[in-house]
């Protein structure tokens, strides 16, 4: 009965762990969901805290016309509120969230499929004996 119970437990160890893979890899998602929202979606800026007017601007990425990258000279409005280091550190953080996520998922799953492998075996094992028996 020993044996069984530290393979139960086991197993419950290795569920957690592939859980927590699950939710780091989750959490890498967010953060490039949110970097991708800060690169490809249209915004306005607000030359005061109440102007009724604010400039329009283009897509960090995608901008044909290059409102948002042409920095202080022509509408230097842009060039300061979506800033390219802010999303480039946020796709910098995603990374290790990224990498960690994918080596406990990955741990956790072949440590259950290991362990549902060594049951196997476990049973072939005692329908063997009893055959010679």
């Amino acid at each position: 009965m020993r044996s069984r119970e530290f393979d139960l437990d086991f197993r419950d160890r290795a569920s957690r762990t592939r859980s927590w893979g699950i939710g780091l890899l989750s959490l890498a998602a967010l953060l490039w969901t949110w970097c991708f929202w800060l690169l490809l979606t249209p915004y306005e800026v607000a030359e005061e805290p109440d102007d009724q007017f604010p400039h329009e601007c283009e897509s960090r990425l995608l901008t044909e016309r290059g409102t948002a990258n042409e920095g202080l000279f022509r509408e230097g409005w842009c060039q300061n509120e979506r800033d390219w280091p802010e999303a480039l550190a946020i796709l910098g953080l995603s990374v290790p969230v990224s990498i960690v996520g994918v080596a406990l998922f990955t741990n956790g799953t072949v440590s259950l499929r290991m362990s549902a492998h060594a049951q196997a075996m476990r049973e072939l094992d005692r329908l063997a004996d009893a055959r010679k028996t």
